[in-house]
């Protein structure tokens, strides 16, 4: 088992591990996200993502770019600790940070094989997909959102 730390990496090291991947005859698949409370919907994205693969990555926005998405009050985690989180979970084989609202940057950097999104996104909704072999639309679980999560801890929900 891999630890989770050193599953964090720059997109150079992404590249180089994806290459090697590749070389190893292995399919790579990529998602993204903020991930900042990590909740069920969460876990069957990078679940299904995972199973379009034999590998995943996953792409975290930065604090920065999380902050300009979804506003001031955000993100609750940060993202050295959304990464660790994430790269703990057995279906995470590496994570990258990025700072730009879109992960059209690593994407092209990456050329993943299957590109995963949850099925909130129309297929041309998807950004960086034009970098993908092939893109993946996962269904997600009804009612589980980071920003409800929040509202219910504000009780405004």
């Amino acid at each position: 088992m891999t630890p989770a730390k050193t599953k964090i990496i720059t997109l150079r090291q992404a590249v180089s591990w994806r290459r090697a991947q590749a070389r190893k005859g292995k399919t790579v698949a990529f998602t993204n996200g903020c991930f900042d409370i990590l909740h069920p919907g969460h876990v069957r994205i990078l679940e299904g993502a995972r199973k379009t693969a034999d590998s995943l990555i996953v792409g975290l926005n930065s604090d920065a770019s999380v902050r300009r998405l979804k506003g001031p009050a955000r993100p609750v985690n940060s993202e050295r600790d959304r990464a660790l989180v994430l790269a703990a979970l057995e279906a995470v084989d590496r994570v990258v940070i990025f700072g730009e609202d879109t992960p059209a940057e690593p994407l092209r950097a990456l050329r993943p094989d299957v590109l995963a999104k949850g099925a909130d996104y129309a297929h041309n909704q998807i950004a960086g997909r034009e970098y993908a072999g092939k893109t993946a639309r996962i269904r997600l679980v009804k009612g589980k959102s980071t920003s409800r999560i929040i509202n219910r801890l504000a009780g405004r929900a």
